[in-house]
């Protein structure tokens, strides 16, 4: 029998097609984590891949408003609020899902330092993950620190308070989210978190409460342990209204 010649492997699939958003969904799949509302995926978006989902983004967010029925095509207020909302989420209100965290200078703590230390109120902006509604109120972190605290400048907490709250979330997970990456990057004895927030899910929709306000706390090592700490801590941050 003549052999018959070698045939050509088929072409590797062409996906310049496939949506950006697919492909960082199969990587995080891949490997087996979550991307939930308030989770980070930065690590998961290669160079370049941001800049097309803010375009992705657009495209849908076009769609969004072609089905609430608004003529974008003659109407000048709305003829760039597709790409206006694609950048608030994705470069703005959401960044903290899509950027790594911001570099934090840490020092140790020469002095041996180990009084309690306030930080705030840190104003926090966020958008609660059920209406995409704006979440925003102010922070208070207290910390005890020992000999081996790292030292952080107190602009730091500003910042990975607002990498961690620049995500749709809800109040109670974000506070905790907050806690365990100040305790991690930190190891002081004692962390104290209290957030008091207003959410535009009640004040600008459904009962239009203009009013309330959540209030809820963490409390990690001797802060839970010792009830003197807890009240002086509590104490000395100023009457929330």
């Amino acid at each position: 029998m003549k052999p018959q010649p070698d045939l050509p492997l088929p072409a590797a699939p062409d996906d310049e097609g496939t949506p950006v958003s697919v492909k960082i969904r199969e990587r995080i799949r891949a490997a087996g984590q979550r991307f939930n509302a308030n989770d980070n995926i930065a690590e998961f978006i290669q160079p370049g891949e941001l800049e097309r989902l803010l375009d992705e983004v657009t495209g849908k967010m076009q769609g969004v408003l072609d089905s609430l029925v608004i003529d974008t095509q003659r109407d000048h207020n709305t003829a760039d609020t597709a790409r206006r909302v694609a950048k608030m989420y994705v470069s703005e209100a959401f960044k903290g899902r899509y950027v790594k965290a911001p570099a934090i200078t840490e020092f140790p703590n020469a002095e041996r330092l180990n009084e309690l230390m306030i930080v705030g109120p840190i104003t926090v902006r966020s958008a609660c993950s059920h209406h995409f509604c704006p979440v925003i109120g102010q922070l208070w972190i207290g910390v005890l620190p020992n000999e081996h605290t790292n030292v952080i400048g107190l602009s730091k907490y500003a910042r990975l308070a607002e990498w961690i709250m620049g995500r749709p979330q809800i109040q109670e997970e974000a506070v905790v989210q907050l806690a365990d990456l100040i305790q991690h990057k930190t190891k002081p004895d004692g962390l104290a978190l209290v957030m008091q927030a207003t959410h535009y899910c009640m004040a600008w929709r459904g009962v239009k409460d203009m009013d309330s306000k959540m209030i809820n706390s963490v409390m990690r090592g001797v802060f839970l342990k010792d009830a003197n700490l807890r009240r002086e801590f509590l104490s000395l941050i100023p009457q929330k209204t």
